[in-house]
């Protein structure tokens, strides 16, 4: 009995287009980020732009797209663009846009001194909401060798020790970014010009799969012709000796 599987269907247009709200579970933290920057004070940031030249993007989504790729350990300029096309995460927080790598990497540079303050905000808020772990981002005071007050609330002695520990991951965070975007290596997966279209990639796939089957077929032929003169030799030392040869019948190739 054949099974009928789940159809795999990429090809059929839907008639809206689809809703990024609808692609991303509602507790994760692509949300949480995008939630938070948004209700953080970045008149700083949208008022340095003159208003000149090309409509540049949204300061907040930049700060979004840069603190999840950094919680998430996704630090190059080049993989965080990258991943506004591979990854519904980072769709979501682009907004289903797509900086280039030097925006992104002009941008965390320009606004490298408020952006520690920004990412301290974010994980200082959600320290208050009692989350442990921001991606990658410890959030607990872990790293704080004094003990925590026994009280509820934090002493304001370990509340200082615990920002100042915040203030490091994100120090180390932007130097691992900054390191990154230094070697300037194209990441994950790198595809030649010429195949970038649909096309030429489906007529380079059956190419490739063409000439593995001719070397199959050829290497067939070759292992077929050993194992008939195999045959062959066992058959002529028979007649010779009138003697069944020792050992078991050669097996032919596989197909």
């Amino acid at each position: 009995m054949s099974v009928k599987f789940v159809e795999c269907d990429r090809e059929t247009q839907y008639l809206f287009p689809p809703s990024l709200q609808d692609w991303l579970p509602e507790g994760h933290l692509a949300r949480f980020v995008v939630e938070v920057v948004e209700r953080l004070d970045l008149r700083t940031l949208k008022e340095s732009y003159a208003g000149r030249g090309s409509q540049p993007y949204n300061p907040e989504m930049l700060v979004a797209l840069l603190f999840y790729g950094y919680a998430t350990g996704v630090f190059s300029s080049r993989k965080l663009e990258r991943s506004t096309y591979d990854s519904v995460a980072f769709r979501y927080v682009a907004a289903n846009t797509h900086p280039d790598h030097d925006t992104i990497a002009t941008f965390r540079r320009r606004f490298s001194h408020q952006l520690k303050d920004i990412f301290i905000q974010i994980l200082l808020i959600a320290q208050q909401m009692k989350l442990l772990k921001l991606g990658s981002v410890s959030l607990d005071g872990s790293k704080i060798k004094a003990n925590a007050s026994k009280h509820k609330a934090l002493s304001y002695e370990h509340a200082g020790k615990l920002e100042a520990q915040l203030k490091a991951e994100v120090a180390e965070l932007l130097k691992k970014a900054e390191a990154a975007d230094r070697s300037d290596v194209p990441d994950g997966m790198s595809i030649p010009e010429e195949l970038e279209h649909r096309e030429k990639r489906l007529s380079a796939i059956a190419a490739a799969k063409a000439e593995i089957e001719r070397r199959a077929a050829e290497r067939h032929a070759r292992e077929q012709k050993e194992h008939e003169e195999k045959l062959a030799r066992r058959a002529e030392k028979e007649r010779q000796t009138g003697k069944k040869p020792r050992g078991k019948q050669p097996k032919p190739p596989k197909q």
